[in-house]
C-alpha cells in the first residue's frame, strides 16, 4: 500500500455531507478527524510541528468558537503556550472586546476577554475551516484591538472557490496555514 501525505491522509478521514445544511452545500465535516486516535494524533503533530519552530512559535494560540477550540486547545497544550477563546457574543462571563462582521445572510459577533492577550503578544489563530474568511478577520481584528500580533491563521480545510483564503491573505494582510483544500462548497 503506497504511502499518503499528511494532507491526502487527512482528506480521507474529512466526510462530505451532501446537502446540508442547505441544498447545495457540500459541508466538510471535521469530525472523523476527532474520532481516530491515529487520525487526531495525525492532525495535531502537523500544526504543533509547523509552530515549533522559533520563527513560527505564537506566544498563545487564539480558537475560534466553537470547532477551532477543539484543535487550539490542544495545539497550545503541545506547545507549552496559553490558549484562549473567542466566543459568539454573550458567551463570555467578563469584560469583553467585540468584532461584528458579515455573513451571507445577515451578520454576527464574536468577543474576547479585554485580559485575554498581552499587547505585543504573538497568536496563532485557529478554526477548523476557511469558508467567506469573516470569522478569521474578526478575531484578527479583536486580537489586534488587544495590542497583539496576530503571526498566522490557520485552518484544517480551506474552501477556496468561496474567497475567505484570498480576501484575508490580501485584504487581511494575514498569513494563512491550511492543511487541506477541497474544490466546490
Amino acid at each position: 500500500m503506497p504511502s499518503l501525505s499528511v494532507t491526502d491522509y487527512l482528506r480521507a478521514h474529512i466526510r462530505t455531507v451532501p446537502d446540508w445544511p442547505a441544498p447545495g452545500v457540500q459541508f466538510r465535516d471535521i469530525t472523523p478527524l476527532l474520532q481516530d486516535p491515529k487520525v487526531f494524533r495525525v492532525l495535531i503533530d502537523a500544526f504543533v510541528h509547523r509552530y515549533m519552530d522559533k520563527d513560527m512559535r505564537p506566544d498563545v494560540v487564539a480558537g475560534l468558537d466553537a470547532r477551532g477550540f477543539i484543535v487550539g486547545a490542544v495545539i497550545a497544550y503541545e506547545l507549552g503556550v496559553g490558549f484562549v477563546p473567542i466566543r459568539k457574543k454573550g458567551k463570555l462571563p467578563f469584560t469583553t472586546v467585540e468584532e461584528t462582521y458579515e455573513l451571507e445572510y445577515g451578520s454576527a459577533t464574536v468577543e474576547l476577554h479585554t485580559d485575554a492577550v498581552k499587547a505585543g503578544d504573538r497568536v496563532l489563530l485557529i478554526d477548523d475551516l476557511i469558508a467567506t474568511g469573516g470569522t478569521m478577520m474578526a478575531g484578527k481584528k479583536l486580537l489586534e484591538k488587544l495590542g497583539a500580533t496576530v503571526v498566522e491563521g490557520a485552518a484544517i480545510v480551506d474552501l477556496p472557490e468561496l474567497g475567505g483564503s484570498d480576501r484575508l491573505r490580501g485584504e487581511g494582510q494575514l498569513p494563512l496555514f491550511t492543511l487541506v483544500d477541497f474544490a466546490g462548497h
